[in-house]
């Protein structure tokens, strides 16, 4: 698998939108946790409502606890006591599920703030960079020589724009006919590039 390119400038291109993703990734996950942090906040009156709550409870029922059994009166008089502590209870319930509704808000907001961007640029730099790596990976397992020039000169010819092709040949087809190496190698040339290759080396025969 091909995950870069042969031709210096397009791999840095490459390794730059890389660094960036990373970089752009990195940037809205410490967004998310502090849209987190901030929306925790907002669970504080919860905290002291629950707090409030429990203070309220463990008053009340100490205050019963110490008139209970008194001679006499058994638990009449702790009786009101030990059922007001239930209102405290009810608040520090309240305060409980106040907090936890924030809890759960948090992390849906910082879940959704950090994914939404990531995925829409991901979404874009993903599909980019699987093109490049299937169209490379396939082109590079072609050239395995110079006889496969001729598939990219082909290739050349019938995807690449006219004035390119012009600026290498005045007939690229006929040359192609004719088997001329030089305009076939640079006809390829145009192709490769665009796969992000370089052409294999021509070979010396020797004499």
């Amino acid at each position: 698998m091909k995950l870069y390119a042969d031709l210096p400038a397009r791999r840095t291109g490459q390794i730059v939108a890389d660094l960036l993703m990373l970089g752009w990734i990195l940037l809205w996950a410490w967004v998310g946790t502090v849209v987190h942090a901030t929306t925790l906040k907002l669970g504080e009156p919860g905290h002291r409502l629950e707090s409030a709550g429990q203070g309220f409870r463990d008053k009340l029922t100490t205050a019963g606890d110490n008139v209970d059994d008194l001679p006499l009166l058994d638990d009449k008089v702790a009786k009101p006591f030990r059922d007001a502590a239930g209102a405290g209870s009810s608040i520090e319930d309240a305060g409980r599920d106040l907090v936890s509704a924030v809890d759960t808000l948090a992390t849906t907001l910082g879940w959704v703030t950090a994914l939404t961007p990531i995925l829409i640029v991901g979404a874009f730099w993903l599909a980019s960079r699987w093109r490049f790596v299937r169209r490379a990976t396939a082109a590079q397992a072609l050239v395995g020589s110079v006889d496969d020039l001729d598939l990219f000169a082909l290739r050349a010819m019938a995807n690449q724009p006219l004035q390119r092709l012009a600026r290498i040949s005045d007939d690229p087809t006929g040359a192609w006919r004719r088997g001329d190496s030089e305009v076939i190698r640079e006809l390829a040339l145009l192709e490769l590039s665009d796969c992000g290759l370089r052409p294999p080396e021509p070979t010396i025969s020797a004499d």
